[in-house]
């Protein structure tokens, strides 16, 4: 008989325990050697975790009378996360949660409502972004300085006729501002469950019309300005055809409005369960 392998044996040798516990082969543990373990997992030469392992109360703290928890997650189920935990991780690249959609107005203001069918759902009304009245306003402003200082020049002189039709011209122009000015008020966009719609014209009133269903494309551009100010030129395509409704200029909130628009178009369910939550919401509210 050949000699084993290794050092031989020193009852005094201090690392003997050592290498004892290191050698010792590890046994198999089976289903019934203990709670949390078992062959449920697929690994038949080692311990595996059970279906129901998961965080929960453990059995606790040897001597002591606290308890303790597992913090073992079972893999194949996945994390479950809830809306408040969610609400903190919805921001974008500058660091600031985007914004919600409007609220929904309840009814038509009287402009509009001769306009719409009883079948079809009101969703809102928009004039356009005071961006639009720039041009007159700034006409106006500039007659009345240049007008003003004409008059005094041609009062001086002794020209009453050249002073009358300077005064003339600038009432002129003021009622040109005036002029449109109502034309911005009465001009509105319009959107409901069915269609898009503008309604322009004080005297001679022109109504435009596009329904959902034909809008295959749409955008929205901002200028620098637009961005600053809040407002944006939309762009409606509808099967490559020209259409009085392709571009629409100066509208406000165009991020908000694209967002109304597109849910309106392809998640119309969910705006009727927000409708129905916000009169639910009124309801319980009149009766508090």
């Amino acid at each position: 008989m050949g000699s084993p392998s290794g050092p031989p044996f020193d009852p005094d040798d201090p690392d003997r325990d050592r290498r004892e516990r290191d050698t010792e082969p590890i046994p198999r543990i089976g289903p019934d050697d203990g709670p949390g373990y078992g062959a449920g997992a697929g690994l038949s030469d080692g311990p595996s975790l059970s279906d129901d392992v998961g965080y929960g109360d453990g059995p606790g703290y040897a001597g002591e009378g606290r308890s303790g928890r597992a913090w073992i997650r079972d893999p194949d189920q996945p994390p479950q996360i809830s809306e408040d935990e969610l609400a903190g991780l919805r921001a974008d690249a500058m660091g600031s949660t985007p914004r919600r959609v409007l609220p929904l107005e309840d009814e038509p203001s009287s402009l509009v409502a001769r306009y719409l069918f009883p079948t079809e759902r009101y969703r809102g009304e928009w004039k356009r972004h005071w961006i639009h009245l720039t041009n007159p306003l700034l006409i106006g402003v500039a007659a009345t300085f240049v007008l003003g200082y004409l008059s005094g020049f041609l009062a001086g002189r002794s020209v009453g006729a050249l002073t009358t039709i300077a005064v003339l011209l600038w009432f002129a122009v003021m009622g040109w501002v005036a002029w449109k000015v109502a034309d911005w008020w009465y001009d509105r966009f319009i959107l409901t469950n069915k269609r898009v719609m503008v309604v322009n014209g004080i005297v001679t009133r022109k109504v435009a019309m596009m329904p959902l269903v034909r809008v295959t494309d749409m955008k929205y551009e901002q200028t620098p300005t637009g961005r600053a100010l809040n407002y944006g030129t939309f762009v409606l395509e509808s099967a490559g055809q020209e259409q009085a409704l392709r571009e629409i200029k100066n509208l406000p909130n165009p991020n908000e409005l694209y967002l109304r628009v597109v849910e309106e178009m392809y998640e119309p369910q969910a705006v009727e369960a927000r409708l129905g939550k916000e009169a639910d919401e009124a309801k319980a509210d009149d009766g508090a």
